[in-house]
């Protein structure tokens, strides 16, 4: 898939999202994340990688709040072109992006993380993703270290039949879009 084929493909997404009225978004966020809370590998982590929603993405925000009662939450923060994850234990800020970051100084190591969270723009049902092209989450995933269970989360206009992955990309252990099962 070339560039310009990604960025089409992400210009028809966003266009699809943008279709969702806010109590479509609302349904689908706490769907996804009910069924996310209710996996056997949350159940048994310890550490979960989540993320701060954009506008576009399934809304996490009481996923974080509910999760953090019984689990260490931690979140991205962009650091150049780097990303690294941190507790939320003590605070949050307004960062890279415009997106809400911990304010924790100390990232947490890749091996520590159990599951992560991952947003996209476009995912297959069998966890191929497209993400908004700049790497950050692909990059985080290929860490030696890393060996987390990884779940995608998108709303259901946001499944395509395929997305052609390049060396880099790395495949998603499941994907939740808030579809009624």
């Amino acid at each position: 898939m070339t560039p310009t084929d990604k960025r089409a493909l992400r210009r028809a997404v966003r266009g699809e999202i943008a279709k969702l009225s806010p109590e479509e978004r609302n349904s689908f966020s706490a769907r996804i994340f009910d069924r996310i809370e209710h996996l056997p590998e949350v159940a048994e982590a310890s550490v979960i990688a989540l993320f701060a929603s954009l506008p576009d993405e399934p809304q996490i925000a009481k996923c974080i709040e509910h999760l953090a009662l019984t689990k260490r939450v931690v979140l991205p923060r962009i650091e150049g072109d780097e990303m690294e994850f941190y507790d939320i234990s003590e605070g949050l800020r307004k960062g890279a992006f415009g997106i809400m970051e911990p304010i924790a100084t100390m990232p947490i190591a890749p091996s520590a993380i159990d599951v992560m969270i991952v947003p996209g723009v476009a995912f297959t049902h069998e966890g191929a993703r497209l993400g908004r092209g700049k790497g950050f989450y692909d990059k985080y995933l290929s860490h030696k270290d890393f060996r987390a269970y990884t779940i995608g989360v998108c709303y259901p206009c946001q499944i395509v039949d395929n997305i052609p992955t390049e060396k880099h990309d790395k495949t998603l252990d499941r994907v939740e879009n808030g579809e009624r099962s």
